[in-house]
């Protein structure tokens, strides 16, 4: 498969003119419930893309992940910093302009909800520009919203020292769709009091690793087609 490099690890001797493509993972920092830790999304999308690296052809670098995005529905919650979509925006934006002066191509590979109009403002402006930009999602269908079953297997597979499993108890299980009038007009808090949106007691590292596994094939054929839709999503 491709070469796979990690940008942070490396010095400006290591990079000769033109690099043909840069991966880089968007998190965020929030709380995920009394069992996950605050950077499960920064951890999830940093893991996917690796196993994205791996599995494309040629070469390709791996940059340091973005830890901090759009996560005011959680702003209720200890540990949650949110920098807002509109400081987001911009972030993306120079972040790409920067790279476009030595790197062909540029994926982000998002791992939060709350980043999406971020990613939608930001990655279309930057192709408008002549810029070769894209973004993917770390999902699957079938997934619960937050901090329960998925992401909790997730972790259990990637980190499972990290999550503290006595501590999982379900939260809120209604349909998402039930929920979002809420969350918009008052965030999470008004509609789980544990931050929990989903039952994180049946959460498995098996689970996890063919969550995984979905969510990389997803982001590889996205990126091997490399089809931007209107607002820079890859199709």
């Amino acid at each position: 498969m491709g070469e796979r490099r990690q940008l942070g690890a490396l010095t400006s001797n290591h990079l000769g003119g033109i690099e043909p493509f840069v991966i880089v993972a968007l998190g965020s920092t929030e709380q995920h419930g009394p069992h996950l830790p605050l950077d499960t999304d920064t951890r999830i999308a940093a893991a996917v893309a690796a196993d994205v690296s791996r599995q494309l052809p040629g070469k390709n670098l791996v940059a340091p992940a973005i830890p901090y995005g759009a996560s005011g529905e959680h702003q209720g919650f200890p540990g949650t910093i949110s920098i807002g979509t509109d400081a987001l925006t911009t972030v993306l934006i120079e972040y790409g302009r920067s790279a476009s002066n030595w790197a062909e191509r540029l994926v982000f590979i998002n791992g939060h909800g709350g980043n999406l109009d971020a990613l939608r403002a930001a990655v279309p402006l930057l192709r408008a520009e002549g810029r070769d930009a894209g973004w993917c999602s770390c999902s699957v269908a079938g997934a619960d919203a937050h901090a329960g079953h998925t992401e909790t297997s997730v972790l259990l597979h990637l980190s499972p020292e990290l999550v503290r499993f006595k501590d999982a108890a379900p939260g809120n299980t209604e349909p998402l769709a039930d929920l979002l009038p809420r969350m918009r007009d008052r965030g999470v808090a008004a509609v789980s009091t544990s931050g929990v949106l989903g039952d994180p007691t049946t959460a498995t590292a098996a689970a996890g690793e063919r969550i995984v596994a979905d969510m990389v094939s997803d982001c590889v054929a996205r990126v091997q087609r490399w089809r931007p839709g209107p607002d820079g999503m890859l199709m």
